[in-house]
């Protein structure tokens, strides 16, 4: 028998990544041995593991820079319409394997490599992630910045760069444990900084109104430097910029004519300034109130559009033309895309800029912000929506204030008009809330001052219109669209799960890559029996990796036959991880009452961070692994059933487990999710997914057909005919025997024998106050796992309904996403130029 092929050889074998060239491999190898002696002749002259990763990093970056530039001076000649995505966050994981795939490298720097004798996927190990984000959004972002690229869009990333990403998740006596995320310890070769392109940011100050018009005096001054990433689109030579702000303090900070004494303590309070973008808000789903979280919105906002209107003005055709002088054409050369209300400050700050500084009219000022802002709502939660003080914006941001209300007065003038006398429709459509204290609604503001409001997935969109807006939608409806989120084939196929990506292309050629739809041709293989066999093979191959992975990482031993049932996500109520943990108890339950029945394996897997100051999360972490140390230590049970918690859930884990899955879990409550993203990778990657009809579930089911997938429980019109009706789980915990016995076990403390007391917060949310009714799901979602097994037993057909959601998965593209926010939103046409790369000469 041949001897089984090394990860090199397979990796060789599989087309999507490219050839290697005989003297493409050459010329890395030179310049990775450059890299390398120059580090070393710094520092030492033992090269250890990450002195090889940052050899090849900047490697591959050199391959970069070029194609950068020259993107770069292509925009700066044609002087398109460039699209701005202001955000919060960016969940950009690793770079070093997309920039490879992108660049068209990974075969010539795997071989190059490996001829080095070093191993690629241990150099790739090595790199941090970049956790610049909490979860859905964040991802999103980083998704979509792939796309603007690949779609050849002269777009922009604005964000923060934080110091401090999201929290590393230790799992300590089955509690989780935050440690700080130092993720730029060793540096970061993906950045470069800009110190020249360093702009001011004021706080505080007072207003003076004079004839001129008013002047925001006596700030405080923070200085915004930015950090640039590269953006490369997949194969067409793009590079765009991912622009991140540093807090800088100026160098006179604290040393004004009033500080006279202590200047030790005044160099000290630097810090102060700069805590600005110290550390990410770790909140997924939730508005914090906070003085330093309302800076960080504003920091990263007035600098971004310092820089926007500082290209605008200095641009080519200004320079020919003196109509730049002039704002006219601003709406048609600028496009804004605030990600969530986060960056919605960006309305009244370009309101600032174009009235007090480049003195326009009121009207004028108002026409070019609303053609030039949109904006995208990622949640209908009440928790989670930006409301903040009136009092802080008073004493932070006084202007804003001052130009906040004045939207308002001419935004209620408008709607009383409309409206004579319906006083409580003003009320409810004020950016004010009266109370104690008076807040802002940010969403209104996002409202009033974009041209476009949309929604993530269909229902969502629906849900919007219906509910949080239905007074401005009343007025507007053409304002308000749906896209659907996607995720990036690039990343999300080809990059975590080559062996797929490569059967597929196998069959259908290597454009699906750039245009998922083609997919659909896979349709005609769902009765090719070596196609069946082929994607099943990937996928025990996956699930062999990822179970020696855990028994490596968290020396836990799992059955590769076993159904990988896959729960990934923040830890939040809505999301309902308590409903999958009934499910696994019950599973339990039923193992212990019948130990000789037959029942098909399931290891369960759940993962995810549970905001630091969310105590139910916390909580909700604790049953799960409280449960899994039963579970996994009952010798009647074996390897029928295993219950994990995954450590640290994040975007390199991610790429790990998805590939792995069987069947994903999507069981938020519906009408909570507002689209769910790792849904669509789940299903691209060959899982099955049990789900309710919530966010993009519901277009999934559509697409691939709802027999196609493993469907449950309420649906929207059911959950808010409870809600009228009035839900009582009591009802549900007496007629159900085996949802009694769960809870029993639970709130008894047969999972807690040392504390019997201690889920007693979780049994008391379940039974009198659960907002998202987990009870009352319980009955169909457990009917519908027994579903799920009773397929898992007959692999062919588990494989053609596998077959059949790939086949179906095309729509859920970012590319599309994208291709649809240009084209309704921005107003610009996706490009398939190819800008020529380095070594060609320019036209």
């Amino acid at each position: 028998m041949s001897k089984p092929l090394t990860d090199h050889e397979k990796r060789k074998q599989i087309s999507v990544r490219g050839i290697a060239g005989l003297g493409d491999v050459v010329e890395i190898k030179k310049s990775f041995n450059r890299h390398l002696h120059f580090t070393l002749v710094k520092d030492r002259n033992v090269a250890t593991p990450r002195d090889y990763y940052f050899a090849l990093a900047h490697t591959v970056r050199d391959h970069l820079v070029g194609r950068w530039i020259r993107t770069q001076q292509y925009y700066y000649e044609k002087d398109p319409k460039r699209i701005h995505y202001l955000s919060l966050e960016f969940y950009m994981g690793r770079t070093l394997q997309n920039t490879m795939i992108n660049l068209g490298l990974q075969n010539t720097c795997d071989e190059a490599i490996y001829q080095l004798g070093l191993d690629l996927e241990e150099l790739e190990e090595i790199e941090e992630d970049a956790g610049l984000g909490n979860g859905g959004l964040g991802r999103l972002a980083a998704c979509f910045l792939d796309s603007l690229a690949s779609l050849g869009l002269a777009a922009y990333g604005y964000g923060i760069r934080y110091e401090f990403g999201i929290f590393n998740q230790k799992i300590t006596n089955g509690w989780q444990v935050e440690e700080a995320d130092d993720w730029l310890r060793y540096g970061n070769p993906w950045e470069k900084a800009r110190p020249e392109y360093m702009l001011p940011v004021h706080f505080y100050g007072r207003v003076e109104h004079t004839h001129e018009g008013s002047k925001w005096v006596g700030t405080q001054v923070v200085l915004a430097m930015p950090y640039d990433t590269p953006v490369p689109g997949y194969k067409n030579n793009t590079v765009n910029t991912m622009r991140l702000w540093s807090a800088k303090a100026p160098n006179d900070f604290n040393l004004q004519e009033f500080n006279v004494g202590d200047y030790i303590q005044a160099v000290l309070d630097r810090n102060l300034a700069e805590n600005i973008s110290r550390v990410l808000y770790p909140n997924d789903n939730f508005f914090e109130g906070k003085e330093l979280r309302l800076k960080q919105e504003y920091f990263v906002v007035a600098a971004t559009l310092q820089d926007i209107i500082r290209r605008f003005k200095s641009s080519k055709f200004g320079c020919r033309d003196p109509v730049r002088t002039s704002f006219e054409t601003f709406p048609e050369k600028v496009a804004i895309q605030l990600n969530d209300t986060h960056p919605a400050l960006a309305i009244p700050e370009l309101m600032r800029i174009l009235v007090d500084i480049e003195r326009l009219d009121w009207e004028k000022a108002w026409e070019i912000t609303t053609k030039t802002c949109a904006y995208t709502n990622h949640t209908v939660l009440p928790e989670a929506l930006e409301r903040w003080p009136v009092y802080m914006f008073e004493k932070l941001l006084p202007r804003h204030l001052e130009i906040i209300y004045e939207i308002n007065q001419r935004h209620l003038d408008r709607i009383a008009a409309l409206y004579p006398g319906d006083v409580d429709r003003l009320c409810r459509m004020s950016l004010i809330e009266e109370g104690d204290p008076k807040r802002i609604n940010m969403a209104h503001l996002c409202v009033v001052g974009s041209h476009a409001v949309n929604g993530v997935a269909r229902i969502h969109s629906d849900i919007v219109k219906s509910t949080v807006f239905k007074d401005f939608c009343d007025v507007e409806p053409e304002k308000f669209q749906n896209k659907t989120n996607g995720i990036t084939p690039r990343r999300w196929l080809l990059l975590c799960n080559p062996g797929l990506a490569d059967i597929i292309a196998e069959k259908i050629g290597e454009d699906f890559l750039t245009d998922l739809f083609q997919l659909r041709k896979l349709a005609d293989f769902i009765k090719d029996e070596t196609f069946i066999r082929d994607v099943a093979k990937v996928k025990q191959e996956n699930k062999l990796k990822f179970a020696a992975y855990l028994e490596n990482e968290y020396k836990v031993k799992i059955n590769p036959e076993s159904i990988f049932d896959v729960h990934v996500k923040r830890i939040h109520e809505y999301k309902r991880q308590l409903l999958n943990c009934l499910h696994v108890i019950t599973l339990y339950n039923r193992i212990k009452k019948d130990p000789n029945k037959k029942v098909v394996p399931r290891t369960v897997m759940i993962g995810g961070k549970a905001a630091p100051g969310y105590h139910m999360a916390k909580m909700i972490i604790k049953l799960i692994t409280s449960v899994g140390e039963v579970v996994n230590n009952d010798p009647v049970v074996g390897d029928r059933l295993k219950v994990i918690f995954l450590e640290n859930y994040r975007v390199s884990l991610a790429e790990k487990v998805i590939p792995a899955a069987d069947l994903s879990e999507q069981i938020s409550t519906a009408g909570t999710e507002a689209s769910g993203t790792g849904n669509m990778k789940f299903m691209l990657n060959g899982a099955l997914t049990i789900g309710t009809m919530d966010g993009a579930n519901v277009e999934m089911a559509e697409e691939a057909g709802e027999e196609n997938l493993f469907i449950f429980g309420m649906r929207v019109a059911d959950v808010e005919a409870m809600d009228k009706k009035g839900y009582n789980a009591r009802e549900y915990y007496d007629r159900l025997p085996e949802l009694k016995q769960v809870m029993d076990q639970i709130s008894g403390g047969f999972f807690s024998p040392k504390e019997p007391e201690l889920f007693k917060v979780v049994v008391n949310m379940l039974m009198k106050h659960d907002r998202f009714k987990v009870f009352a799901d319980y009955e169909s979602y457990i009917s519908c796992q027994e579903k799920v097994n009773q397929l898992y037993r007959n692999p062919k057909e588990w494989t053609k309904k596998v077959i059949k959601n790939i086949a179906a998965s095309g729509k859920f593209s970012s590319d599309r996403t994208i291709a649809e926010y240009a084209r309704e939103i921005w107003g610009v046409e996706p490009s398939d130029v190819k800008i020529p790369p380095p070594n060609e000469p320019r036209e």
